[in-house]
């Protein structure tokens, strides 16, 4: 029966169809860290996401998505300004000071928050197994943080990146309930939209910076909004519907960090300490940890 699952084209499609975000995500931190030496974080975050707006509109628009009741109209401003708006602005500032594999473990420990905002605030029950693996991540987190301390002086990127993590746990819970009326597409557009909106306020920095920055920060920005912003959505909600469970694919969202490192050490040339490395594989365990002996 497992190999007949495994050679089920169906399903083989999905596996790689689900690859291409985790790709893309996995560059988005590098590819930003890059672009950071000709803009700002604000004007990268504005810049990006007006890309991203109209690709996701053209996909919409060949996908007839449903226009949005007004009472979710809250709920979408609500989750663009956390979990796009914030978190955008939050990953752009704390890469000036992180280097990607670091920041990548650190800022896909959101699952851990998402589960203890979802027992704390939506009441769910979980496995006592659970706490075990919210406890192992959390120690990895805190061996990074401890290993990023330069004398007596905090690393101020690692504490951003660490409130993105738990914004974006937030903007996670709030899609929950989202996702039971509206398609992924539609939620990925309708948070994008009030998030660009507030993302205005950075006009004047995008100003400044368009003039002096060169072609390649240029080109790369573009495609920070067309791909990690825009298709790599696109392309998660495909694998999503077509595996057999969503744990299939979701799997591979533990290689990011792990391809992350080896996009910014090839690109960038980063680095990673072996303390930095141990806590972000023990960040990772106890994810595996919780979302596998941990299932209810």
């Amino acid at each position: 029966m497992e190999i007949q699952k495994l050679h089920n084209p169906k399903q083989m499609r999905a596996y790689l169809v689900a690859m291409i975000p985790v790709l893309l995500w996995a560059a988005n931190f590098p590819a930003t860290r890059y672009v950071l030496q000709d803009y700002s974080p604000g004007s990268i975050a504005l810049l990006r996401s007006l890309v991203a707006v109209v690709v996701m509109s053209v996909a919409a628009i060949a996908k007839k998505i449903r226009m949005p009741r007004k009472k979710d109209l809250p709920m979408f401003a609500l989750s663009g300004f956390t979990g796009v708006f914030l978190f955008t602005f939050l990953i752009n500032t704390g890469a000036r000071y992180v280097e990607s594999g670091v920041g990548s473990f650190i800022v896909n420990s959101a699952p851990v928050f998402t589960l203890i905002f979802a027992i704390l605030l939506l009441k769910e029950r979980k496995k006592p197994i659970c706490w075990v693996g919210v406890l192992l991540s959390l120690c990895g987190l805190i061996v990074i943080m401890v290993n990023q301390i330069a004398g007596l002086e905090f690393n101020i990127g690692v504490f951003l990146l660490l409130i993105a993590a738990i914004v974006t746990s937030l903007y996670n819970i709030i899609l929950r309930g989202l996702l039971k009326t509206y398609s992924s597409i539609e939620v990925a557009l309708y948070s994008l939209i009030p998030a660009t909106v507030c993302m205005l306020v950075f006009i004047p920095e995008a100003v400044r910076d368009i003039p002096e920055s060169t072609l390649s920060a240029n080109i790369f920005l573009v495609l920070l909004g067309v791909f990690p912003a825009a298709i790599a959505h696109l392309a998660w909600a495909y694998a999503l519907s077509r595996a057999e469970k969503t744990t299939n694919v979701t799997v591979f969202l533990y290689l990011i960090p792990f391809i992350a490192t080896i996009i910014g050490f090839f690109w960038l040339g980063e680095t990673l300490s072996i303390w930095s490395f141990i806590g972000g594989v023990v960040i990772i365990a106890g994810m595996v940890l919780t979302n596998t002996l941990g299932k209810s």
